[in-house]
C-alpha cells in the first residue's frame, strides 16, 4: 500500500475506485464501502484508493480535540490489511476547510485520477458540509466518474456508526463495540520502559503510552490479545493510573503477556480487547495486588480458552 501524508500535492496516474471519508474506527460499514472498492477494483482493474482527513474535520472548525477510535497509524494499519492499494491522509488546511463542493470534486477527481467513488448516503463534504453524494451524482459527466451509494448499515434499529461504536467503548462494553466493528478494538503503541514492579514481583508487564485524543475504556482490567511480530498470545490488560503503586493520575496502559519472555522495548505492537474482566482497585499492598493480577491471569486464561 502506498501510504500519501502531509501534502496536498498528490497525483495518481492509474485510474482509481476511490472512498472517501473521517473513517475513525474503520467499523462494519466503513468495512462495506472498502469492500466495494476492493470489488471494483478488481472487477473494473483500477486501484483502489481510500481518502481520508489527517485529523476529524471538527477540530479544526469547532475548535475541540475529539476522541478517536483509531490513531493515523491504526487506520494505516487496518487498510494495509484490507488491501486498499493507497491511502490519501489529506492535511485538513484552511484551504481544503473552504473549498466548495464543486472545487473539492473537480480537484479530487483530477488529482486521483477517479473513474468510480463509493461512499455512504450519509457523506458530506466541502465548506460548511454542503455536499452529499447528490452533488457528487451532478457533476458525474463533467469529471468523468460514477457514484456508487450505499445504504448505512444497521445494528437492530440504529445506524452502525463512530459515535454508537464510540458510546460502548466509554461504557466499557467491549464485546458489543467489537460487534460494531467487525474486530477487535485495538491500541497498537510503542512500547516504553516502566518502573518494572511488575518484573519485580514475578509478572513482567510491557507498558503503552498512548495519544491524548485516543479513546480507551474505562480504567479497569481487560482480557487482550497481544500481537508481537506475527505472534498473538493471551494478555491482561490495565488500563488506567495503578493507585497501588503511583499517585499521579496519568492514565496508561499494562499489559502482561503470557508465556512471553522476550525484550520487545522499542518495538510497536498490537494490544486487541477481548472482555472486562474487573474495574481498577487500589489495594494496600504490592502483596494484595500481586494476589490479585494472579487471579486476573487465571480468569483471562478460561476465557480466552474459550475463544480461540
Amino acid at each position: 500500500m502506498k501510504y500519501i501524508r502531509k501534502t496536498l500535492d498528490f497525483q495518481i496516474e492509474e485510474p482509481t475506485a476511490v472512498t472517501l471519508g473521517k473513517f475513525d474506527g474503520l467499523h462494519r460499514g466503513h468495512e462495506l464501502l472498502m469492500n466495494t472498492v476492493l470489488e471494483y477494483s478488481r472487477n473494473e482493474n483500477v486501484a483502489s484508493v481510500a481518502f481520508t482527513f489527517d485529523m476529524p474535520p471538527r477540530n479544526k472548525v469547532e475548535e475541540i480535540v475529539a476522541n478517536v477510535l483509531t490513531t493515523n497509524e491504526e487506520k494505516q494499519y487496518i487498510f494495509e490489511k484490507q488491501g486498499i492499494d493507497y491511502l490519501i491522509e489529506c492535511p485538513f488546511t484552511a484551504e481544503v476547510m473552504s473549498m466548495e463542493p464543486k472545487v473539492f470534486i473537480e480537484w479530487i477527481s483530477r488529482a486521483l485520477n477517479m473513474k468510480y467513488v463509493v461512499v455512504g448516503d450519509d457523506f458530506r463534504f466541502g465548506h460548511k458540509r454542503a455536499g452529499d453524494y447528490q452533488t457528487l451524482q451532478q457533476y458525474e459527466s463533467e469529471f468523468g466518474y460514477k457514484t456508487i451509494v450505499l445504504d448505512k448499515l444497521k445494528d437492530s434499529n440504529r445506524d452502525i456508526s463512530s459515535t454508537y461504536v464510540r458510546e460502548k467503548i466509554a461504557d466499557g462494553n467491549i464485546k458489543k463495540a467489537n460487534q460494531l466493528l467487525g474486530y477487535r478494538y485495538f491500541i497498537k503503541s510503542e512500547i516504553v520502559h516502566g518502573k518494572k514492579l511488575g518484573r519485580r514481583i514475578g509478572i513482567p508487564t510491557i507498558n503503552m503510552i498512548l495519544p491524548a485524543d485516543k479513546l480507551l475504556p474505562p480504567n479497569g482490567v481487560y482480557v487482550t490479545e497481544v500481537h508481537v511480530d506475527g505472534c498473538s498470545y493471551m494478555g491482561v490488560t490495565n488500563v488506567g493510573c495503578k493507585p497501588t503503586v503511583s499517585s499521579e493520575n496519568i492514565v496508561g496502559v499494562e499489559t502482561y503477556i503470557d508465556n512471553f519472555n522476550q525484550d520487545i522495548y522499542g518495538e510497536k505492537i498490537v494490544v486487541s480487547f477481548i472482555d472486562f474482566i474487573r474495574p481498577e482497585l487500589k489495594f494496600a499492598s504490592v502483596e494484595e495486588l500481586k494476589a490479585q493480577m494472579l487471579s486476573d491471569i487465571e480468569v483471562a486464561r478460561k476465557c480466552y480458552k474459550n475463544i480461540t
